[in-house]
């Protein structure tokens, strides 16, 4: 079969949702993303005007003003890892907004690259916990999608009160030595701006970079001028210690001199734009990137904040794709998931997403059941379709809202174990580059099978109205006292003072787990890569996927005629 095809999906608003109920779902929403935007701006302010003020007194430039001047005009950086560490403090009552780094994927000289940069107004750049695991983060992201790294270095070294929590361990900060290495032997370009502080770990990390750029006010060195001065008595600063007379001229750790920031990162974008251009052009053919039919900001209508409620899912991804096109594969196979391909941003991508309400149980005429769980049939569509998408080569999306596994009897009976161990293996041993988003609800098991972040995803993505956990609060506190409760989930105890004490942790239990299902929780301590705005998951989805088609050569990309999923939709098709 030659063509793909491609059919139009979706429905307009006012025909899916009336009016009141629109606005209710923006308004739940929109608390939520203004609280997003908020705590967006704290962490982008570093720790203030003051910090801000003595870089530039420095005539140096922050971080996030040496990406704006690197990207491309007209273009945005998108940034994962931004609340790494948000809501911490440490010694002193200090705090590490993002963890005192930025990465972000950016488009420099028309190529996206992955730019990891020390924020210099949080403590000169130094590394906190976490921070070493960031940086590593982002390194995986570009090795997975072999984009060039780019390294806005300006770090005094480790943020020694915590070094015990950064430091040491299987992912501490020599580890961001290896993935340097990991990403050189894969081939994948490396370029260093050396732009102030690069002490201990930090001068070894731009080292292994293929082009270091320093300024002026640039210095490398494994210990600084007050450690020497402390065990050698030498009185001699950091910049004649390894300064680019020192690294340029000398050692040959540096290859240019460069006299300030603007100059360096003029260097860098030269540099990148002697690397070969993007292959997105080449497999998106003679078509161009086409917006949805229906507005991405329609999300906020659709989707309702309270995780009981069900939507639409193909709306969503009428939303989502080019003009509103989409190929449904195997639609009558396990009705409870949708999967199929559609285009973003003119390239084909892969899509799983979750049915929510009622769907039609196959082994019980004329009785419904919830979407929203895995079911045997729904297990065996998606293992089939996400191995046909590896096999093809084409980049797949998982949008989760999940509450889990089928359970039970029945369930068993059916195998849903061995089920979920073949759509896990098929997830695990992927090397096609793979996006997860949390819609909403990602619970239990059902989140580790549709290649949540333990199942190494390029990026997981959550939105505002996601909800990661074991199970739900309420229905999680049940479980933990379930010693002290009947079959029906009433306390067993009689005495009132028993009672109220088992009341009382029953009620504490489920409000710490609510609070933890918060999305900021999740991205604080890393277990997703970023929350993004519904509005703006369109734009995050055609970087990712434009970026999975970008470096040619390395994996293999079918051309549309020959891939296994019209062999697949043929022989599923047979059997109807």
């Amino acid at each position: 079969m030659a063509f793909v095809p491609l059919v139009p999906i979706g429905d307009p608003l006012a025909a899916l949702v009336d009016e009141r109920t629109a606005t209710d779902h923006q308004t739940a929403l929109a608390a939520l993303e203004d609280a997003l935007r908020a705590r967006r701006v704290e962490v982008h302010a570093g720790w203030g005007d003051e910090y801000v003020a003595r870089v530039h007194k420095k005539g140096k430039l922050t971080a996030r003003e040496r990406l704006a001047k690197l990207v491309d005009a007209g273009t945005r950086a998108f940034e994962v890892g931004t609340f790494v560490n948000y809501g911490e403090t440490f010694p002193g009552d200090q705090k590490s907004p993002g963890a005192g780094v930025v990465t972000a994927f950016a488009r420099v000289e028309r190529r996206w690259c992955m730019v990891i940069a020390n924020d210099n107004t949080v403590a000169s750049g130094a590394w906190w916990p976490r921070t070493p695991e960031k940086i590593e983060r982002a390194q995986m992201m570009a090795l997975r999608l072999r984009v060039p790294t780019i390294y806005l270095v300006d770090c005094s070294g480790l943020f020694l009160p915590e070094q015990s929590k950064s430091f040491p361990g299987a992912r501490g900060a020599g580890h961001i030595f290896k993935m340097n290495s990991l990403l050189s032997a894969h081939g994948v370009p490396q370029v260093a701006g050396v732009f102030g502080d690069c002490i201990a770990g930090g001068g070894y990390m731009p080292i292994i970079s293929d082009r270091v750029y320093m300024t002026e006010q640039a210095y490398m060195v494994i210990a600084g001028a007050a450690l020497i001065k402390g065990a050698k008595s030498q009185k001699i600063t950091s910049l004649d210690i390894g300064g680019p007379e020192v690294h340029v001229h000398a050692s040959g750790c540096a290859d240019v001199r460069v006299p300030d920031d603007d100059a360096a990162l003029a260097s860098i974008r030269r540099e990148i734009a002697r690397l070969p251009t993007s292959g997105a052009d080449f497999y998106r053919g003679e078509l161009a990137a086409i917006e949805p039919r229906f507005a991405p900001v329609e999300l906020a209508s659709l989707i309702p904040a309270d995780h009981r409620e069900a939507y639409d899912a193909t709306q969503v991804l009428a939303r989502l794709v080019d003009q509103s096109l989409f190929w449904e594969v195997m639609p009558d196979v396990g009705d409870e998931m949708i999967c199929g391909v559609g285009r973003v941003g003119g390239l084909y991508a892969g899509f799983v997403i979750n049915r929510q309400g009622l769907v039609d149980d196959p082994a019980h005429a004329n009785r419904q059941r919830p979407a929203g769980i895995l079911y045997r049939d729904g297990i065996a569509k998606i293992s089939a379709f996400s191995r046909a998408c590896n096999d093809d080569g084409i980049p797949l999306v998982w949008l989760q809202d999940i509450s889990g596994f089928d359970i039970g009897r029945e369930a068993e009976v059916h195998g849903l174990l061995a089920y979920g161990s073949s759509l896990i293996y098929t997830n695990s041993t992927n090397t096609t580059p793979m996006f997860t988003v949390l819609l909403r609800k990602a619970s239990g098991a059902g989140y580790y099978a549709m290649s949540g972040l333990p199942y190494d995803p390029v990026v997981q993505l959550s939105t505002c109205l996601a909800r990661l956990s074991v199970m739900e609060g309420r229905t999680l506190a049940i479980a933990a006292f379930n010693t002290k409760l009947d079959d029906n989930f009433e306390i067993v105890a009689t005495d009132p003072a028993e009672r109220a004490k088992i009341e009382d942790g029953m009620r504490q239990t489920e409000a710490r787990i609510e609070r933890d299902m918060d999305p900021c929780v999740a991205a604080r301590q890393m277990d997703t890569d970023e929350i993004v705005e519904l509005g703006e998951l369109r734009a995050y989805l055609a970087t990712l996927v434009e970026m999975a088609y970008q470096s040619t050569g390395y994996r293999r990309v079918k051309n549309p005629r020959i891939w296994s999923l019209h062999d697949l939709h043929a022989i599923v098709g047979a059997r109807r």
